[in-house]
């Protein structure tokens, strides 16, 4: 009579020593668990691994950006600050008329021109500017078309690239633009270059707000042509957005004075090697006397305690479907 062999120790499972005849399922739905933990796992660690090939993209791109890009460094070294108007605000608080005016007077060809203006050489004159707002509602764009003549011995040899003119739109506190939509303009090839200044708080009213300014860059190229000789045509779009007026009754006026031009210009030759900034002006025309405005609607100051109930209870909905939604998001997660 043979005698079955014995089990190894090591092969010998808890479902078979425990005498619960339930152990089995036990066993079964630990091993299920396991593996939905270890397939949970995985995906963790895939997606760690996608993060972490992002951010290494991203470093490498920024990399090459500024490699390829080192015209920082020497339109600083050629014109001074980068930005016209934040010498301004490194000395002023807030936006002023007339200490604008008289920094735009006296500072800049101290700091951004390197060499004598000689009028017979080259000097861009203002022909004509004409601005309207264009669109509805409190999302509207500021449109100008400007013209500007280009006289001197040595405009034909001027390298379209070697120029930039500069607007610098100074805004009123019942308006504001949006950095970040500015920068998307940037890098869609609308603008070369644009910076907000002052109060740039997206989110306080009107009474509650300075002015701010936006300084916008662009390099002189064919598609400023307007068919004349020796004569440049820009039109530029801004987007603009108003902040909401005090509580009354009718509108709030929101009035837009004329923008500071100027254009930037580098030059080489024997007479001199330097940078040198022209204010583009027109003496014949009064451009203050038709200002642009826009009618901002008040809030009634009736219906204020409404639109603070209503706001209160539809923020506290929105917590509470949010907290819901994670929740009900963690648990289908861990099971």
């Amino acid at each position: 009579m043979m005698v079955p062999p014995k089990t190894p120790i090591w092969m010998i499972s808890p479902a078979m020593t425990s005498p619960n005849p339930h152990c089995s399922l036990c066993y079964i739905l630990q091993s299920k668990q396991g593996a939905r933990f270890q397939r949970y796992a995985m995906e963790v660690q895939h997606f760690q691994v996608q993060l972490y090939l992002a951010i290494g993209f991203g470093l490498i791109f920024l990399v090459m950006s500024s490699n390829a890009m080192p015209t920082t460094h020497e339109e600083q070294k050629c014109f001074g600050e980068k930005y016209v108007t934040k010498t301004y605000f490194k000395i002023h608080d807030s936006l002023i008329d007339s200490q604008f005016e008289e920094f735009i007077a006296n500072k800049i060809p101290l700091g951004l021109c390197d060499v004598h203006q000689d009028e017979r050489y080259f000097v861009p004159r203002l022909l004509a500017m004409h601005r309207n707002l264009i669109g509805v509602g409190s999302h509207r764009q500021l449109s100008s078309s400007i013209r500007i003549k280009m006289q001197g011995e040595s405009k034909s040899k001027l390298p379209a690239q070697s120029c930039q003119v500069i607007i610098i739109e100074k805004l009123p506190s019942g308006g504001f633009a949006d950095p970040f939509e500015l920068q998307h303009l940037v890098h869609r090839g609308v603008f070369t270059d644009v910076a907000v200044l002052g109060d740039t708080n997206l989110e306080l009213p009107s009474f509650r707000s300075n002015r701010s300014v936006v300084e916008i860059h662009l390099d002189m190229g064919y598609n400023m042509s307007s068919g004349v000789k020796d004569e440049l045509k820009i039109n530029l779009r801004l987007p603009l957005h108003a902040r909401y007026a005090p509580l009354g009754h009718g509108f709030s006026k929101v009035e837009f004075g004329q923008p500071d031009l100027l254009m930037r210009c580098s030059f080489e030759g024997k007479a001199f090697d330097g940078s040198c900034s022209f204010m583009l002006k027109n003496d014949d025309v009064d451009y203050k006397a038709s200002p642009i405005i826009w009618e901002v609607p008040c809030g009634i100051k009736e219906h204020a305690g409404v639109v603070s109930a209503v706001t209160f209870l539809s923020a506290i909905v929105s917590a509470l479907l949010i907290v819901k939604t994670s929740i009900y998001h963690s648990h289908n997660t861990i099971f």
